[in-house]
């Protein structure tokens, strides 16, 4: 009969830990669905107008540093002639742009349009971008090298790749018809 009375005191424990771990689970969802409504609620505000709607951490430091005069805001003219605004920190670098711009894009291409793939590598490979006519083609370089500071305007241009990247892609076509012949 011991046996009977412990194990139904150990099924009443394991249902008592069951309804706190389904509580949790229900608190913890009640706590999810208002922190996301307060925080949809918030980036409504014009105010919050720059904020993306998903933003990272570093989306989120980036503002705040551009409110503290830390980061700057570079406008960007597409080839269409239409612009938007990126923001990077004072002593970021090309590559630091490049990335920025890629996250906007992707950001507006979807809110707009839902899922659309664009090939970075192709668009990078092909334009550059452009500060009152001076390529920024070294992604190493600081932004300010280039002269930008808030509120600057950079653009896409046509990038020509240099002679020595256009005898590496004939040198690769070489090896490849090369061991087409040997067979």
């Amino acid at each position: 009969m011991e046996k009977v009375g412990s194990s139904s005191a150990q099924m009443a424990a394991v249902a008592s830990e069951e309804e706190e771990i389904g509580s949790y689970y229900h608190s913890s969802n009640v706590k999810k669905a208002k922190l996301q409504s307060t925080l949809s609620a918030l980036l409504d505000d014009p105010v919050l107008a720059d904020v993306p709607k998903n933003p990272s951490l570093s989306d989120v430091d980036t503002l705040i540093s551009l409110e503290l005069g830390s980061a700057m805001r570079v406008s960007v003219l597409k080839l269409d002639g239409t612009t938007f605004d990126v923001a990077v920190m004072n002593s970021a670098t090309v590559k630091d742009l490049k990335v920025a711009i890629t996250r906007k894009v992707t950001e507006m291409e979807q809110s707009k349009m839902g899922h659309r793939h664009i090939s970075w590598r192709h668009v990078w490979a092909n334009f550059a971008l452009s500060h009152h006519n001076q390529k920024l083609t070294d992604d190493n370089s600081p932004l300010q090298e280039f002269g930008l500071r808030n509120n600057s305007q950079v653009n896409f241009v046509p990038y020509v790749a240099a002679k020595a990247s256009a005898h590496h892609s004939k040198r690769k076509k070489h090896r490849f018809f090369h061991g087409l012949s040997r067979a």
